[in-house]
C-alpha cells in the first residue's frame, strides 16, 4: 500500500522537524496533504504532528498548513451578506477550563443582527467542545452542508461542525487524537462559509494568538480580535481561549492589516471582575449545555450571563456594529434580556426541524 521512498523521505522530514529543522511555506503544505489524505501510515502521522508542535511552528510554517487544509479537506458554503460574516472560535487545549463560550455568545451576537457562521468540532483536550454543546442544544449534526447554507441565509446563524465541513483529514484524526497539534491552531482558522470576513478567534497562549493574527492577516482576513483571557491571582501563563472577565484580556486586534496588542479589562465591558469558580467549566458536556440552556432562558444578569454577553460583544465590536466593548455589551444584554437570544437558539432549531422533515417527505 506504501510507497517505500515516501515513506523513507516522510520519516527523514519528521526527523528534521524533530532536531528543529524549519520548513517553507510549501514544504508544510505538502507534508500535511500527505498527512490529511492519509497517505502516510497513522504511525508516521503521529510522529509527524507531534513533532512539529513541539517545534514551535513558524508563521509561515502554519500557513502552509492552513494551504492544505484548505485546498484538501475544507467543504465550503457559499450565502449572500450586504454585510459581515462573523465567526467565534477557541482553539481549545488551554489550562483554564471555562463553561463553553463561543457557543452562546454566537447565538447572542446573532441575536443582535450580526450573522454569523460559526463553526467547532468535539472536544479534543477539554471537558466539551462546540460540537458536543451544540447537539445537546438539539442540532443535527449529521444533517447535509446544504441545510447549514439555507440556515444561514434564512436566520442570520449556522453551525459547522468540523465533522461535516472537514472532508477526511482532520474529522478522521480528531476521532483518535487526544494531544494538541497544529491543528489545534489551524482548524480554527478555516473558512468553511467563503464570506466569513471576521472572527473572534481565542488561543490557549499568547505566542499561538500572535501566530493566529500573522496567518490571518497572510490569509486576507479583514478583521479579526485572537484574546488570551487570564485570571487575577493565577500566573500570567494560564489562561483561556476567550475574552476573560475574572482578569485581564491580553488581545490582538488585525485591522485591513495592521495589528495591534491590546489589554481589555472587564471595565472595559462596563462589569466588575468575577471569580472564575463562577465561569469554570462543569464536570462534563451535559452539564455544560445545561448551563448554557439556562443562563439564556432566564440566568442573564449573572456570571456566566456577562460572561457571554462579553465575548458576543467581541463579535459586534470586530463586526463594526458597535463602537467600542462596551457598548456591544449592552447590545449583547439587551438581546439576552429581552428574550431574543434564546428565541434565536428556537428559530434555528425550528428551520432545521422544517428542513429536516420537508426532506423525508
Amino acid at each position: 500500500m506504501w510507497n517505500e521512498n515516501d515513506l523513507r523521505n516522510f520519516g527523514r522530514l519528521i526527523c528534521r522537524v524533530a532536531k528543529g529543522a524549519r520548513m517553507s511555506r510549501e514544504e508544510t503544505r505538502d507534508a500535511y496533504r500527505q498527512v490529511i489524505l492519509n497517505e502516510q501510515p497513522e504511525l508516521q502521522q503521529g510522529a509527524f504532528l507531534m513533532a512539529h508542535i513541539a517545534s514551535d511552528p513558524t508563521t509561515e510554517e502554519l500557513a502552509g498548513a492552513w494551504d492544505a487544509l484548505d485546498q484538501y479537506d475544507t467543504a465550503k458554503i457559499t450565502v449572500e451578506a450586504d454585510g459581515p460574516v462573523c465567526d467565534i472560535v477557541g482553539t481549545g487545549s488551554d489550562d483554564l477550563k471555562t463553561v463553553n463560550c463561543s457557543t452562546p455568545a454566537s447565538l447572542i451576537a446573532a441575536a443582535c443582527g450580526l450573522v454569523v457562521a460559526k463553526k467547532g468540532a468535539r472536544l479534543v483536550t477539554g471537558v466539551s467542545g462546540a460540537s458536543d454543546i451544540f447537539e445537546r442544544l438539539g442540532f443535527d449534526l449529521d444533517a447535509p452542508l446544504e441545510l447549514a447554507e439555507r440556515m444561514l441565509e434564512s436566520t442570520g446563524f449556522c453551525y459547522l461542525p468540523g465533522e461535516k465541513f472537514l472532508r477526511s483529514g482532520w474529522a478522521r484524526l480528531i476521532k483518535s487524537m487526544r494531544f494538541t497539534s497544529a491543528f489545534n491552531i489551524i482548524g480554527p482558522l478555516t473558512k468553511p462559509c467563503g464570506r466569513t470576513d471576521r472572527i473572534v478567534i481565542g488561543a490557549y497562549s499568547t505566542h499561538v494568538c500572535d501566530q493566529l493574527a500573522d496567518v490571518l492577516k497572510e490569509t486576507g482576513m479583514k478583521a479579526a480580535l485572537a484574546p488570551f483571557g487570564m485570571v487575577e491571582g493565577i500566573h500570567e501563563t494560564s489562561g483561556m481561549d476567550e475574552f476573560s472577565i475574572s482578569g485581564p484580556t491580553r488581545v490582538v486586534e488585525l485591522r485591513n492589516g495592521k495589528l495591534d496588542v491590546l489589554e481589555i479589562t472587564p471595565g472595559d465591558f462596563g462589569i466588575k471582575t468575577e471569580p472564575f469558580e463562577n465561569i469554570a467549566s462543569k464536570s462534563d458536556a451535559v452539564e455544560n449545555a445545561a448551563a448554557i440552556s439556562k443562563t439564556l432562558a432566564e440566568e442573564h444578569n449573572s456570571p456566566l450571563g456577562r460572561f457571554f454577553c462579553a465575548n458576543a460583544a467581541a463579535a459586534l465590536y470586530i463586526s463594526d456594529m458597535a463602537a467600542d466593548y462596551a457598548e456591544g455589551f449592552n447590545m449583547a444584554m439587551d438581546a439576552m434580556t429581552s428574550g431574543k437570544a434564546a428565541a434565536k437558539l428556537a428559530e434555528t432549531l425550528e428551520f432545521q426541524r422544517k428542513y429536516t422533515h420537508s426532506s423525508i417527505a
